[in-house]
Parts: structure tokens; C-alpha cells; sequence
């Protein structure tokens, strides 16, 4: 019989859950080791007791880095048949978790597919859904509506929920008065402090913050706390409203552990290259090591189009020097909802960065797979180099599309491969070119 209410209340008492048991086989770590990360907030099992089908994962700056895929209707792109198939093909790809943003329609049926199919963590921003749940406009939503719906979510299965609740009445004079170049851009985050401004009340994720911990720590749901006010450029970045936000968020950090609710923080957008190590490392501060999620950070203003490439620099660093959790971005950012094609091109950006991340960081074996790649490549093993390929399908793609004449080659070189010359200078073979 189940002893505990929470992963953080099991481990706190010593108590080793399944989920830590399957943690530390896929982390290459001991069970104790996990459940003492657990303990001290670090490392974050999203795993809601109704998410049956769940494979768990852990979220933590020593862990291997994670990668986060948002999905999800929209009033112009609204089927969600098309959604689900974007869900599938991300967990194949390699994705942690799948974040439902769904802004029209009946949520709670995908909701509810998604917990019920879906072996990923799944997560949400209950604020989105309020005013599709009840269908009236954000003015006329109480405190009690807002938190209504963080229950209807946790009792749906979801396993993490991010909720904007760092921002406060202060924000307002704050955002007026020092003229930020693109104000708030989170969505959530956008909503909250629109609902502030036209009730005059306090942010009823804030106000109502022990409420919030009460409903996570039933289901076991961990809490993502949003960064309303992360930068949406890089002038906003490292500012006077991003800082004081993180500082709350460690405040908000250490209440939730005090009732055994696992804590993730978010964090910054955009941001310079040169800032991000410095962000990593204050928000390791304030927030006492919980596991930090970035959205990003994009390294650049000016690239619509490519920003999973903007991203997955400042993701790399970013998660090199702390981060744990990678949100995904994708060619569509800025611009449209991703399609397919634009999914997979995202969350292939981000693992790329998230494995570069992870070597950095010595995470027990990350290189093991980059090793043996070198040995196929020495020895022109096709199939193992597919095997050991992050997109194996757009790597024999593009060689089958040009293939060479002889094996031990590519059309790029020919005869001319270094690799075919030293192989056969060291085997004491001719070395033919012409």
C-alpha cells in the first residue's frame, strides 16, 4: 500500500518509488542516488498517480538533459487528429514531454488521450484553458474559476502544470515604468496580468498559491513555475523585471517543497550568448538547485524561419551550464503553428543541443554513442552509422540521393577521403587517386 502522497514526501522519508527505481536504470545512477536528488528538490520525477501509462523521467541539471515538445489546437489550425499524430511522432523522435497548449475546442478529451496513450510526461498551462472551459470572457473569471480548472487538470492524469504565479500587482508599475521593447510575451503570463488590470486584484495564482500546492500535492503533480516576464528580445534580457520575477519564483520554490510538491522553474526566452551561463547560475542560487526549464534561450532576433537553430545554441549552453529541462522550438516559431516537418526539425535541434549539453556536462556515457560513430566512420560501417544517427532517415537519405561510386567513400571526396587514405597508408596498401 501506497505510503506516501508525493515522489519529494517518499523520498524525504527514504522511501525508493518505482519511479525512482526506473530513473536511475535509465540514468546509469543508483536508486539512492535518485531518491536523495528527489529529497533535496534537484532532481523532479513529473509522474501525477493517474498517468498510468507514464515512462518515467527525471529532470535535473546532473541528469541527462530533457526535451519538452509543445503541441496543441489553435482557433486556426484545429484538428486534433493532426495533434495526436505530432504527439507520436515526437515521442519516436526522442521527446521527454509533450506540453498541451490547446487554445479552442473540447480540451479535455485530448487531454485525456494523451494521458491515457501517451508514455511521456505530459504537462499544461491551466490558465489557456480557463477561458475555454467556462466560455466567457478572462474579465468575468474569478480566483475560484482559475483554480478549479489546476484541479480538473491534475484529475485529467497531467503530470506538470505551469502556473504564472511569480507575477504580482507590482509587475503592473513595473512593466509601465521601465519600457520594456516587447513587454511580456509569455501567453500565460500575458493573461494573468490582463486579468490583474481589469479586476484590479491581486494574481489569483499567487494569491491563492497554497490552494495550488494542496491540489498538486493529492494528484502528485508537479508545478512549473512560469516566467511571466522572461525577455521576448534580447534588449529585455537580464532586466529589472526577469530578476525580481526569479527572486519570487525562489520564494514560491521553497513553499512548495515545504509540502512535499516537486518544483520545476522556467526560464529565460531570449537572451545574448554571453548572459546565459550567468542566468543559469543565479537562478541555481535563488531557486536552492530545483531543476530549471528554458524556453530557448534564442541567441538571436532576427532569424523567423530558423529560430530552432537560434535556440538550440543557446539551449546548449544554457543546459551546459545547468539547465535541465529544453523546450523545444521550432522553424514555425514567431510565425505559425508547426506542422510535422517543423516538430521534427525542432525537436531534432533540441536534442542535438541537449546531447552537446550533456557530454559537457559528464553525464555518465553521453559520449558512449559519439565514440562508436567514430569507429563506423573509420571503418565505413553504413548501417552503424544509421544505428548511432540522431535522424538516421535524413542521413541515408542524403547519401543514397549521392551515392559514390565506391563504398569507402562519399561524393564529397572520392579517392580523395582522408579516412580511405589513412586507412590504407596504415595497412601498407597503394593509395590510388586518380
Amino acid at each position: 500500500m501506497r505510503t506516501y502522497t508525493t515522489q519529494m514526501d517518499a523520498a524525504k522519508q527514504g522511501i525508493i518509488t518505482p519511479e525512482m527505481k526506473a530513473v536511475a536504470e535509465k540514468e546509469c545512477r543508483t536508486a539512492e542516488e535518485i531518491r536523495d536528488l528527489v529529497a533535496k528538490g534537484q532532481v523532479a520525477i513529473c509522474a501525477n498517480k493517474l498517468h498510468t501509462c507514464l515512462s518515467p523521467n527525471g529532470v535535473g541539471s546532473m541528469l541527462r538533459t530533457k526535451i519538452n515538445v509543445n503541441l496543441g489546437v489553435s482557433r486556426d489550425c484545429k484538428d486534433y487528429n493532426v495533434e495526436m499524430q505530432k504527439v507520436m511522432a515526437a515521442v519516436e523522435l526522442g521527446a521527454d514531454a509533450i506540453m498541451d497548449l490547446s487554445s479552442h475546442g473540447d480540451t479535455q478529451p485530448f487531454r485525456r488521450k494523451l494521458t491515457s496513450e501517451c508514455p511521456a510526461m505530459i504537462g499544461t498551462v491551466p490558465v489557456y484553458d480557463s477561458v475555454i472551459h467556462y466560455q466567457r470572457d478572462l474579465a468575468t473569471l474569478t480566483a475560484k474559476d482559475f483554480i478549479d480548472v489546476i484541479r480538473l487538470h491534475a484529475q485529467d492524469g497531467v503530470d506538470f502544470v505551469t502556473v504564472h504565479c511569480g507575477i504580482t500587482r507590482k509587475t503592473i508599475e513595473q512593466i509601465k515604468q521601465h519600457k520594456r521593447k516587447m513587454n511580456i510575451v509569455s501567453r500565460g503570463g500575458s493573461l494573468v496580468f490582463a486579468w490583474m488590470s481589469m479586476t484590479g486584484e491581486e494574481n489569483p495564482f499567487y494569491e491563492y498559491y497554497d490552494e495550488i500546492l494542496d491540489i498538486c500535492r493529492e494528484y502528485d503533480v508537479t508545478i512549473s513555475l512560469g516566467d511571466a516576464c522572461r525577455p521576448g528580445c534580447l534588449a529585455d534580457a537580464s532586466d529589472v523585471c526577469q530578476i525580481e520575477e526569479l527572486v519570487r519564483l525562489g520564494e514560491l520554490t521553497k513553499r512548495a517543497w515545504e509540502k512535499d510538491v516537486q518544483v520545476m522553474v522556467e526560464g529565460p526566452g531570449h537572451m545574448p550568448i554571453d548572459q546565459i551561463a550567468a542566468n543559469m547560475k543565479l537562478q541555481q542560487t535563488v531557486c536552492m538547485g530545483a531543476p530549471f526549464y528554458v524556453l530557448g534561450p534564442l541567441v538571436t532576433d532576427i532569424a523567423p524561419g530558423y529560430d530552432h537553430i537560434t535556440s538550440a545554441i543557446g539551449g546548449a549552453i544554457a543546459a551546459s551550464a545547468g539547465a535541465g529541462f529544453l523546450c523545444y522550438v521550432t522553424p514555425a516559431e514567431h510565425l505559425a503553428l508547426p506542422n510535422v516537418e517543423d516538430v521534427k526539425q525542432g525537436i531534432i535541434a533540441s536534442r542535438i543541443a541537449a546531447h552537446a549539453a550533456d557530454i559537457a556536462k559528464g553525464i555518465p556515457h553521453a559520449r558512449d554513442i559519439d565514440d562508436q560513430m567514430a569507429d563506423a566512420r573509420r571503418t565505413f560501417d553504413w548501417e552503424k552509422q544509421w544505428e548511432c544517427a540522431i535522424d538516421p532517415e535524413t542521413a541515408k537519405q542524403i547519401r543514397d540521393d549521392r551515392k559514390p561510386e565506391h563504398d569507402d567513400s562519399c561524393s564529397m571526396c572520392g579517392k580523395f577521403c582522408a579516412v580511405r587514405s589513412m586507412n590504407k597508408a596504415l595497412n601498407g596498401e597503394y593509395i590510388d587517386i586518380l
